[in-house]
């Protein structure tokens, strides 16, 4: 009884399943932005994705990817975009960027979505004992520079809408689960300070927190952060050269 006790418990911990996170793919089937306008390394930046994605990921991990998946201008010409994944494995999370013209309401982005794709907004979502919640966010305000009019009110908007994203994962949340916030955006400023979105991580006792936004050799940020009892893991296409991060 012993022996199978123990083979049951390894048989679990091997069904574990892993989280993944890439974000900024900017893809572009259907609209002309060549990436590599930014730089030789963008050249076929979908194909190097693809092939450490396939080496990578199994059918029971997650792949989570916070914001600026596609530079499409409808929601339609995205599925182009979403096609390329067909034949790839994963659970598939996908979040608002700044850039992601094509999303328009939560309903319409999840009418398009390939099967294995999931989209977060106002809400959160659990695989066995993983939790992702997460919000845009949004440029944050400095003491020596207050945000425009315009700014201030997606700022103020997005806050809100990580609040209802966090209570959605807390109807979820059961001991023992962990949870992981996807941002498009860093939640701090780049001397890593406490902002209203890390205060509200902080409340809910998040784990985990992945973002991108950042891009090119001028970003002076590092890509895993310890700080205020979270882990912070920046993952932009490029600066993770355009491979998956293991966060879990």
């Amino acid at each position: 009884m012993l022996f199978l006790r123990f083979c049951v418990k390894i048989k679990e911990e091997k069904n574990l399943l892993k989280v993944f996170a890439i974000s900024d793919l900017h893809l572009s089937t259907t609209v002309n932005k060549p990436m590599d306008i930014f730089g030789p390394n963008w050249s076929n930046h979908f194909l190097a994705i693809k092939e450490d994605w396939e080496k990578k990921v199994s059918d029971e991990d997650v792949v989570l990817m916070p914001g600026d998946f596609s530079w499409a201008i409808k929601s339609e010409d995205a599925e182009s975009d979403f096609a390329l994944f067909k034949e790839l494995k994963g659970k598939k999370v996908i979040l608002r960027g700044n850039h992601d013209f094509w999303w328009n309401t939560i309903s319409q982005v999840r009418a398009i979505l390939p099967e294995g794709f999931f989209a977060i907004q106002n809400d959160a979502l659990k695989f066995g004992n993983l939790i992702v919640c997460g919000s845009r966010g949004w440029v944050l305000p400095e003491p020596k520079r207050p945000l425009n009019e315009r700014d201030n009110k997606i700022y103020l908007r997005e806050i809100e809408r990580i609040k209802l994203s966090l209570a959605a994962m807390e109807k979820l949340r059961q001991e023992g689960d962990r949870v992981i916030c996807i941002m498009h955006y860093p939640p701090f400023n780049g001397r890593r300070e406490e902002s209203e979105f890390v205060r509200q991580l902080i409340l809910h006792d998040v784990d985990t927190v992945v973002y991108g936004h950042l891009h090119g050799k001028e970003v002076r940020s590092d890509l895993f952060v310890r700080k205020f009892n979270m882990n912070f893991w920046l993952t932009s296409a490029d600066l993770v050269d355009f491979k998956l991060t293991e966060i879990i």
